[in-house]
């Protein structure tokens, strides 16, 4: 029988969420430059809502509430897809 340590698990899932949302910043950083020069408040405030919530992304509470790799896998911020 094949045991996982889900502690490690859980921290490599959060360290994998981490390393996909850093290209995303990248890109809501220059948009934001964008709207800024452009004096767009409006989508201004719509990047930092999105960047808020992948700085949360690590946090999602899927990744506490997985008790198997299976569902650990399936754990997916939707703030990953969005951007």
């Amino acid at each position: 029988m094949i045991r996982h340590d889900m502690d490690k698990a859980k921290n490599l899932k959060r360290q994998f969420i981490r390393l996909e949302r850093q290209e995303k910043f990248q890109k809501l950083d220059i948009e934001y430059m964008r709207a800024l020069e452009a004096g767009n408040t409006n989508v201004q405030a719509e990047i930092a809502g999105k960047k808020a919530r992948l700085r949360d992304a690590p946090a999602d509470p899927g990744i506490d509430a997985a008790t198997t790799i299976e569902e650990l896998k399936a754990v997916r911020p939707p703030i990953l897809d969005e951007t």
